[in-house]
């Protein structure tokens, strides 16, 4: 007798508001096909507007979760307001068609619940060497914002939390370690997905969670160093695949694991 075998695929992506580098337009059509084509049963996606002149004024998490056949999906706005021209930190107070930039998690599973952890944020301006193009630049850090969704997956209840951290040195450690506890109460199985702007393997020697899939995704052209991470604390089924695409937008490649156990 064949056993039956359960299967998920994970993956997180950057999306760079939808953006791509190489004509430097946004092209909705076009940000759905990425989607369609990572095929995944739960996403994560950073860098995600909302309501914003740059990107149509779409919302940007609803066409992904159209792409996908998602049946549940949640953005969380760290920013009301623009990157790199006027914000405000997102209270998740904001009037409808605010424009908003953030994070997104998609489920084609349902989502029991949902939680929001606003990250520690830098107070005041710093300087930051950039290794591309190799100066320094002055940085207001932008707010840092957590979505967390209990998902019931065919591996059970799982909890999965999309994040994008600080790049500036030592402040994304000290907003993982702090994720790190406020995921501590959760029993069930706990998947971390999202731009940590920091090299593997790192993320998981700060959480002491173990990484299910390795391969550089940055820059999307010759990419040298892993940002974008999938971790795991407790156990899901085993690892059977894991790539780096690179797709029509974004100046990251997205990161795609693929699980797989038997059933019952």
């Amino acid at each position: 007798m064949v056993g039956t075998f359960l299967c998920m695929r994970l993956a997180t992506f950057n999306i760079l508001h939808g953006r791509s580098p190489a004509d430097d337009r946004v092209d909705l059509h076009r940000l759905a096909e990425a989607v369609r084509e990572l095929d995944a049963d739960v996403l994560a996606l950073q860098e995600v507007d909302r309501d914003q002149p740059r990107s149509h004024l779409a919302d940007l998490t609803a066409v992904a979760a159209e792409a996908m056949g998602a049946v549940a999906h949640r953005f969380v706005a760290a920013i009301s307001g623009t990157p790199g021209a006027t914000w405000m930190a997102a209270t998740g107070r904001e009037q409808p068609g605010t424009a908003a930039y953030g994070i997104a998690l998609l489920s084609r599973y349902p989502a029991d619940s949902w939680q929001v952890v606003r990250l520690p944020r830098i107070p005041v301006t710093v300087p930051v060497y950039l290794r591309t193009p190799r100066k320094v630049i002055l940085v207001k850090e932008e707010p840092r914002s957590v979505v967390v969704g209990r998902l019931r997956t065919p591996f059970g209840p799982v909890v999965v939390a999309n994040t994008h951290l600080s790049f500036v040195p030592g402040w994304g450690r000290l907003q993982l370690s702090r994720l790190r506890r406020d995921l501590a109460a959760f029993t069930e199985p706990v998947v971390l997905m999202g731009d940590l702007n920091m090299p593997a393997p790192r993320p998981a020697a700060i959480t002491g969670w173990t990484s299910l899939g390795a391969a550089p995704t940055f820059p999307v052209e010759s990419p040298d160093r892993q940002l974008d991470h999938i971790l795991l604390r407790g156990s899901l089924g085993a690892v059977t695949g894991v790539r780096a695409p690179a797709l029509a937008l974004s100046d990251h490649r997205a990161l795609v694991v693929d699980v797989a156990g038997p059933a019952g």
